[in-house]
């Protein structure tokens, strides 16, 4: 069973993701929330195996919640959605540690598809925010000799990672197992200093390592 903590200030939209999520076989909500401001503890005591968080919320953003939850939680898999679809907020979402970056007008359905994506490590992003991420990242220079130290078989695991593979999807192209490619990757985050899938994309698309 996948467990989904949502955390949006729209009511009506907090009980349709609700309704959508918990009828959908293999899926519980675990809590619902109109502000991410103790999202810290609540992961805590939930457990959530993923995090559906809005970004424009009353006291905390959804953006400093990402943060808050990194300090203490580096394994929740967290997928922003919204209606910002603008640079800014994604690029700043990525940073603070989200996994994807998905829009509100997403099709139900996809959205099902998505859980799914990063549950199993994926960074599912709508096509016109993965436009703008690879556009945002080529446009930045790169510094020269940045490899940040990585072996053959990391940068192999990073470049699978960058075609869009999931953990599983990884491990089956390299045969070696799924907690192999959860090593590689802690190695991989902890080299180039990210929290997550999305960030470690992003920072090899900026310094073209692969």
């Amino acid at each position: 069973m996948i467990k989904v903590l949502i955390y949006d200030d729209v009511q009506e939209l907090r009980e349709t993701l609700e309704l959508l999520v918990s009828t959908t076989e293999g899926f519980e909500v675990v809590g619902t929330f109109d502000n991410c401001e103790t999202a810290p503890t609540d992961i805590a005591v939930l457990q959530p195996d993923i995090v559906l968080m809005d970004i424009d919320m009353p006291g905390l953003t959804g953006i400093e919640g990402v943060k808050n939850i990194r300090v203490k939680n580096q394994d929740v898999k967290i997928l922003m959605l919204t209606v910002f679809d603008d640079n800014k907020n994604v690029f700043e979402a990525i940073k603070a540690g989200a996994n994807g970056y998905l829009l509100k007008k997403t099709n139900p359905t996809r959205l099902i598809e998505y859980l799914h994506e990063v549950y199993e490590g994926g960074a599912p992003m709508n096509a016109s925010i993965a436009t703008q991420v690879l556009k945002m990242f080529a446009s930045i220079p790169s510094p020269a000799g940045s490899n940040f130290n990585l072996s053959e078989r990391e940068k192999e695991v990073l470049q699978l990672l960058v075609d869009g593979n999931s953990y599983k999807m990884v491990a089956a192209e390299m045969d070696i197992s799924i907690d192999t490619v959860r090593s590689h990757i802690r190695n991989i985050y902890d080299k180039l200093h990210v929290n997550s899938k999305s960030e470690a994309v992003a920072k090899a698309l900026k310094h073209k390592i692969v």
